[in-house]
């Protein structure tokens, strides 16, 4: 889906997270699964769906006598769309900003940084691999 990914709220997250596990799910199967993590109620989890099927983020299918709910947006759409609108509210937009934060940050490992710096090293071949294939 290209759309905008509407925002989800911290909640919201646990039941897409739910739904990303395993789609299509009724809101006992969701309220089953998060009963055991979070201390909801069934009225929360089902008030949860009808919010994000009123953002257009979750789906439901009612040719059934249960409704059954699925994601419209993939967890990697949504993690994306969430990354750029934090990077944009705390870092100005500026993701050079964030990552010399987080880099700064004594918690990395060596292993970390080998990793970082193995994949810095191969983002300009991959950038220009793809210019290429787009040029052709």
């Amino acid at each position: 889906m290209s759309d905008k990914v509407p925002n989800i709220s911290e909640a919201e997250w646990e039941v897409m997270n739910v739904l990303w596990e395993k789609a299509p799910q009724t809101a006992n199967e969701v309220y089953s699964i998060l009963e055991e993590r979070m201390d909801w109620k069934l009225k929360t989890v089902r008030t949860l769906l009808d919010r994000l099927v009123q953002k257009g983020v979750v789906g439901v299918n009612k040719n059934q006598k249960v409704y059954t709910f699925f994601p419209l947006y993939s967890q990697d759409e949504c993690q994306q769309a969430e990354a750029q609108s934090f990077i944009n509210r705390i870092y100005g937009g500026t993701l050079k900003s964030m990552l010399v934060q987080f880099i700064q940050d004594k918690s990395l490992s060596e292993e970390d940084i080998n990793e970082l710096r193995s994949i810095l090293d191969e983002k300009p071949k991959s950038e220009s691999k793809s210019k290429g294939d787009s040029e052709r």
